[in-house]
């Protein structure tokens, strides 16, 4: 039987470990996101992760 292009994705994300995660964020927020992810030459999920990892750092 083929799966639904859903039923992929979702196979995917769990055998790699990730998962969606929306937030509603005020629009200067986003727009300083995408432009220092350009700056770094990074993703954005992976300029959260890295200031996440950093601030669970500071507060242990």
């Amino acid at each position: 039987m083929a799966l639904s292009r859903t039923e992929i994705v979702k196979r995917s994300e769990t055998k790699h470990g990730i998962k969606l995660k929306a937030f509603k964020l005020p629009i200067t927020v986003i727009e300083e996101i995408e432009q220092l992810s350009k700056t770094l030459g990074i993703p954005q999920n992976q300029l959260i992760i890295q200031a996440f990892q950093q601030f669970k750092q500071s507060h242990q």
